[in-house]
């Protein structure tokens, strides 16, 4: 990667690698769940039952995309709306049984690819990487205008 620092690039190289393997698990979900549909579905089933607005600020989009999403999601029967008890104006969005499932299987697949690349790592830097990965974490947590790990951001 021409011009870029060899740190710098050797990120780029690790973002693509963890976006493939983002991309892949997608697959786990049924025929016909997109690939926001799938992200919409996982980081709900992180968050429990929510507000659509606290989905939208979690997943960082605008609560016109929450709803487009959770119109289809619902029809299938993977998530399903309701009112909060405190405020009956509010929309909630939670996932059901099968939606569960869905996230799940693709959160497993995930975790499994993931495994599988570090077990490719020799034994005697395996510390180190888990120690850079902590450590990127926190800096991504704490750096202004670095997009967090928190539960939207998959």
């Amino acid at each position: 990667m021409q011009g870029l620092p060899d740190d710098v690039a050797d990120l780029e190289r690790l973002t693509r690698v963890l976006v493939a393997v983002a991309w892949d698990s997608a697959h786990a979900a049924p025929r016909g769940v997109t690939f926001p549909q799938v992200r919409l579905l996982v980081v709900l089933d992180s968050l429990g039952r929510v507000p659509c607005s606290r989905l939208a600020e979690a997943m960082g989009v605008n609560a016109s995309s929450v709803t487009r999403l959770a119109d289809k999601l619902e029809a299938h029967g993977y998530v399903v709306r309701g009112e909060d008890e405190h405020r009956r104006t509010v929309v909630t969005i939670e996932v059901t049984a099968a939606g569960h499932e869905v996230a799940a299987g693709v959160v497993d697949r995930r975790h499994r690819a993931l495994s599988e690349l570090l077990a490719e790592v020799p034994a005697q830097r395996s510390q180190a990487v888990s120690t850079a990965v902590r450590d990127l974490v926190a800096a991504a947590e704490s750096a202004p205008g670095v997009p967090t790990a928190g539960p939207g951001r998959l």
